[in-house]
């Protein structure tokens, strides 16, 4: 048979994009499209599952199966279909306050399960459908329309509650960074278990410019690096500064200066069981070290869903049964006339 190759199109549906013009989810969704067609997984093969928010629109957008499902319980609904369909595709989109606030239970047990789920996290600090309201990655400070004077409270940092809930696999992209975004796609879904991909993306209506001071064009490359296993750790403009070690701490240094070679820079090792270092590169946040973009941990352990239906297969042999039914009579029972 000969084998079927996707283009970008065949993952989109014929509905009207309805998100604001501007808004980064459409480049999220761009790349989405292109990397699946990377993939080439088909598309009755793939599930889009989401909560409630601007994001959440997401899978009416997908020539997929799609879920639209109930406020902060997607990670919940997709490790469902998951386990009862191992051979699928799954995807999860959610928003910082559907995937953190109300979902958050739901994030840091399917990331800590490490269910074969995608899970896009799309970071843009705010409440958007819900017309500006400061979400759980709202700076300290910040006003709002529900924070008029200013939130009292710290954010969460997605990254932080990955490695808190002990995942396998975190990487991140900025929504004007198609290629990025592309890349870090492609890389989660080949990933076997759960895996988180942030996307600091922009709300153009209630949070405008929210990420600029990393993603204006004029000191991008001086502000975000690009992380690729098993190359240096290299940014800035001509690859001129790099990430050496200082003691247990990471040092943004400029080659040529201070005695500071290509030989001293750190080279990312993506794979590493240990999550020292990884979490260091994930709370870099573009003021004193570049914000970290691309795949920064990407480790195999064992994937929830396959050891569930592992499990059940070993039970049904032990006890004899491959039904429902058979389960119920194979104990003492009775017969009422």
């Amino acid at each position: 048979m000969e084998e079927i190759k996707y283009t970008a199109a065949d993952y989109k549906s014929d509905q009207n994009v309805r998100w604001c013009p501007g808004c980064g989810d459409h480049a999220v969704l761009n790349s989405l499209h292109k990397a699946m067609a990377i993939l080439g997984i088909p598309p009755h093969k793939t599930a889009v599952i989401s909560g409630i928010g601007c994001s959440s629109r997401l899978p009416y957008y997908m020539n997929t199966y799609g879920f639209h499902t109930i406020h902060g319980r997607a990670a919940a609904i997709a490790t469902g279909f998951k386990v009862a369909n191992p051979e699928m595709s799954v995807w999860q989109i959610s928003g910082d306050g559907d995937g953190l606030a109300i979902g958050g239970n739901h994030f840091i047990h399917a990331v800590r399960r490490n269910v074969d789920i995608n899970m896009l996290l799309l970071n843009n600090k705010i409440y958007g459908l819900t017309k500006g309201q400061y979400s759980p990655t709202s700076d300290r400070g910040f006003v709002s329309k529900s924070s008029p004077y200013g939130t009292t409270e710290d954010p969460f940092i997605p990254a932080e509650l990955v490695f808190g809930a002990r995942g396998n696999f975190f990487a991140r992209s900025i929504d004007v960074e198609l290629a990025t975004t592309q890349e870090v796609l492609v890389a989660a879904a080949s990933h076997k278990g759960a895996s988180v991909v942030e996307v600091l993306q922009n709300c153009v209506i209630f949070n405008n410019g929210i990420h600029n001071y990393i993603t204006d064009r004029e000191f991008r490359a001086e502000r975000t690096i690009h992380l690729r296993h098993g190359e240096k750790m290299l940014f800035g403009k001509d690859n001129g500064r790099g990430l050496v070690q200082d003691g247990f701490l990471l040092k943004a240094v400029e080659l040529g200066k201070d005695g500071y070679t290509i030989y001293d820079v750190l080279v990312h090792d993506a794979h590493c069981t240990s999550n020292f270092l990884h979490q260091q590169l994930a709370m870099m946040d573009g003021y004193d070290l570049p914000l970290a973009v691309g795949v920064i941990r990407d480790v195999q352990s064992p994937v929830y869903n396959e050891e569930i239906d592992a499990q059940v297969m070993k039970v049904k042999a032990l006890k004899g049964f491959n039904t429902l039914r058979d389960m119920i009579l194979a104990g003492e029972t009775w017969e009422v006339k």
